[in-house]
């Protein structure tokens, strides 16, 4: 019970500081999980990023709820996905209430606009590190540029570039493990 707690108090920070979104609290996960308390080794890490991404549904209750019972069961990911989830509803609803009546002020449209530049840092520094742990190389960087391109210029859907991903991915271990048969077949 001490870890759910733990987990839920975490991840109520992370959601109560965090702006932008999912990929803007990477950088606020990393910090706790692994380098804090050291519940998930970096390497599996940015692993677990890898799957929670391409899962359907939020990414910062997907995180919580991997993290959550990777440490602590399902008490464990039920504690942590509360702890993502009740300060965003809170600032939303409390939002909901006087942005109607605020929204339309000069100071509230400056300070938005100011927000801005720094949600995009706080995505790009933890997608930078997702590179480097990705080992991401000059030979293997030619992925990742297609992936933007067919997304971003050819508007093709992110789901369907994924699933285009998972079949290069089987056709090419299909390869290799056939190659490798064959070398061992051979005297």
């Amino acid at each position: 019970m001490k870890k759910a707690f733990e987990l839920f108090f975490s991840f109520f920070k992370i959601g109560a500081f965090t702006l932008g979104g999912g990929y803007a609290m990477l950088s606020m996960v990393e910090k706790a999980v692994v380098d804090q308390k050291k519940w998930i080794p970096n390497d599996e890490f940015w692993d677990m990023i890898a799957v929670v991404q391409s899962l359907p549904g939020v990414f910062a209750v997907n995180t919580a709820l991997y993290v959550g019972h990777r440490v602590a069961g399902r008490k464990g990911a039920f504690a942590a996905m509360l702890g993502a989830i009740i300060p965003s509803i809170t600032i939303i609803l409390l939002l909901a209430t006087v942005f109607r009546e605020f929204r339309d002020q000069p100071v509230v449209e400056r300070i938005f606009k100011g927000i801005r530049p720094c949600v995009v840092a706080l995505i790009l520094a933890p997608s930078l590190r997702m590179i480097k742990s990705a080992k991401v190389t000059w030979k293997t960087a030619i992925i990742p540029i297609v992936t933007v391109f067919l997304i971003w210029w050819c508007k093709i859907s992110p789901a369907y570039v994924i699933l285009a991903a998972i079949a290069g991915s089987l056709i090419y271990a299909l390869i290799i493990n056939k190659k490798a048969k064959e070398k061992e077949v051979k005297p």
